[in-house]
């Protein structure tokens, strides 16, 4: 859970859902263009109008792109911060898998922007997070949705996110090449 939820407070602190549990992958053709976050990522705003979030984000890299089981993830995430965003926010997080609901739960957003070396009051402005995770080897395949709303202390909108990410089964050739490694 620890590695997940980096990956998607990222996202939705910034420009991200970053990673929404590094469970982005190749569904990036399927995105509506209209509602795509900028960049190399799968990830979509949830609505076409966000002109009122107090995060402005302006673009989301992700190295490789899809990510890939047991690799590192280079997240880099640009925004512009409208107004000053203090103690209070808050992310309403949620992961499926297929239809199954893994997580469903409210966080502290100035807790977890420790993880990415930031912390509250987190000043207007423009700004630039890059962050490198570690993907476990064993992430079962199957499809993975992550929906990110952040809110500030004032229950204003702050940026809204989600992904949707098809990990795929391992090959029998993957299989074979792990045998003769």
């Amino acid at each position: 859970m620890r590695f997940s939820a980096t990956v998607t407070y990222l996202c939705a602190c910034l420009a991200a859902p970053a990673t929404a549990l590094a469970i982005w992958g190749d569904s990036a053709s399927a995105l509506d263009t209209s509602l795509k976050v900028p960049g190399d990522n799968p990830i979509e705003f949830c609505n076409a109008n966000h002109d009122g979030d107090l995060i402005q984000i302006r673009k989301v890299d992700l190295a490789p792109n899809p990510p890939k089981p047991g690799e590192s993830l280079l997240i880099t995430a640009s925004g512009d911060v409208k107004r000053t965003i203090d103690k209070g926010a808050y992310v309403k997080l949620t992961v499926k898998y297929g239809l199954i609901q893994l997580l469903s739960t409210t966080a502290d957003l100035c807790e977890q922007l420790g993880n990415v070396d930031l912390s509250c009051p987190l000043e207007s402005g423009t700004l630039t997070v890059t962050k490198s995770v570690d993907l476990p080897s064993a992430i079962p395949p199957g499809t993975y949705n992550v929906l990110a709303d952040v809110y500030s202390a004032d229950d204003e909108p702050i940026t809204c996110l989600k992904a949707s990410v098809n990990f795929p089964r391992p090959s029998l050739s993957s299989f074979q090449e792990a045998e003769e490694l």
